[in-house]
């Protein structure tokens, strides 16, 4: 029984998962003070990751209908995201892990969203191809097996997720951008406007920057001829078009050259109705989790923990957070 804790970010996430990778709950609670800013204040949301945190565990376990003595090991986000809110969550796995003398795993988020792919009732095995779409992070790795995986293509500017809340900013959509870009784009023409796909990009990895450089333009364009509201359907059916698209691209090109039959896809953006929809024929296995297991939570978090080693014991109360993707560097 594995208790998890994520606080990469804005979500402060608790977990309980059992030792065969079943879910009993998985608890998430997002900080909807961000959205009068347009985007998260990293101090606003460590101070809410303080108020929520304790609260949140609470409600995992009872959730689970277990006890901190049914717990046999604490699992903990330890990057990247912001460092500040990591900490909150690092703190507090740090505190019960030491005071039940339990054991201590350390995760990568990133890890953590391939993971999700490895949790019951229907666990997907390796090897697999595993596509990556949040607002923080957009890469095509190859997972070879459940404690590793290798980046074949990562995007070169802005991830698929913060390409989304951009480009709903423009369209004076609230934040987070990606839901309302896909509720509006609903109504819109996808080829009402012919976006980039980023082509000059080599090999397997992405860019958007132009995309969102290019609805920037699009909507001034329109603006000056006389407004650019009777077009925002169509201007966010076509914008997530190119996302979904310069997505599926990659991803198919990467199939063909690794071969792989299966494919799994994680992260926030994973969430989006039309790029599921893209990507499900593209391999003869596709596995995309539970819409609550592909935006931040802590059911990976101990997804990933279930295959990992704990932190030496001597080591704990040194653990510190990272801010940067470590495969980045």
């Amino acid at each position: 029984m594995i208790l998890a804790l994520e606080t990469s970010c804005d979500d402060t996430c608790a977990a309980v998962v059992s030792g065969d990778g079943h879910v009993l709950s998985n608890v998430i609670s997002s900080q909807e003070v961000h959205d009068a800013y347009g985007g998260v204040v990293p101090e606003i949301a460590s101070r809410q990751h303080l108020q929520l945190v304790n609260l949140v565990v609470d409600d995992a376990l009872a959730r689970a209908h277990v006890t901190l003595d049914d717990v046999r090991a604490i699992a903990v986000t330890r990057g990247p995201g912001l460092v500040g809110a990591l900490l909150v969550g690092l703190a507090t796995a740090k505190a019960i892990a030491v005071a039940r003398g339990l054991p201590l795993i350390p995760v990568d988020h990133l890890q953590g969203h391939v993971a999700a792919n490895f949790l019951g009732p229907d666990p997907l095995e390796p090897p697999f191809l595993c596509l990556i779409a949040s607002g923080g992070h957009t890469f095509i790795a190859r997972v070879e097996d459940h404690r590793s995986f290798t980046v074949l293509g990562r995007t070169l500017d802005d991830a698929a997720g913060e390409a989304l809340d951009k480009g709903a900013r423009l369209l004076g959509l609230p934040f987070p951008g990606g839901p309302h870009i896909e509720r509006l784009a609903r109504e819109g023409d996808p080829g009402a406007f012919a976006f980039p796909l980023a082509r000059g990009v080599r090999g397997l990895d992405m860019s958007f920057a132009g995309v969102k450089t290019a609805l920037l333009y699009a909507v001034r364009d329109l603006d000056a001829a006389g407004g650019s509201a009777g077009r925002r359907a169509d201007l966010a059916a076509s914008y997530q078009h190119a996302v979904v698209q310069q997505l599926a691209v990659r991803v198919e090109r990467a199939l063909e050259q690794t071969g792989l039959q299966q494919l799994a896809i994680g992260g926030g953006v994973a969430a989006n109705g039309p790029l599921r929809d893209r990507l499900q024929a593209l391999a003869p296995t596709v596995r995309i989790p539970d819409r609550a297991l592909c935006t931040d939570n802590a059911a990976m978090i101990a997804g990933a923990a279930r295959h990992l080693p704990p932190a030496a014991a001597d080591q704990i109360a040194g653990l510190d957070a990272y801010a940067t993707d470590r495969q980045a560097l």
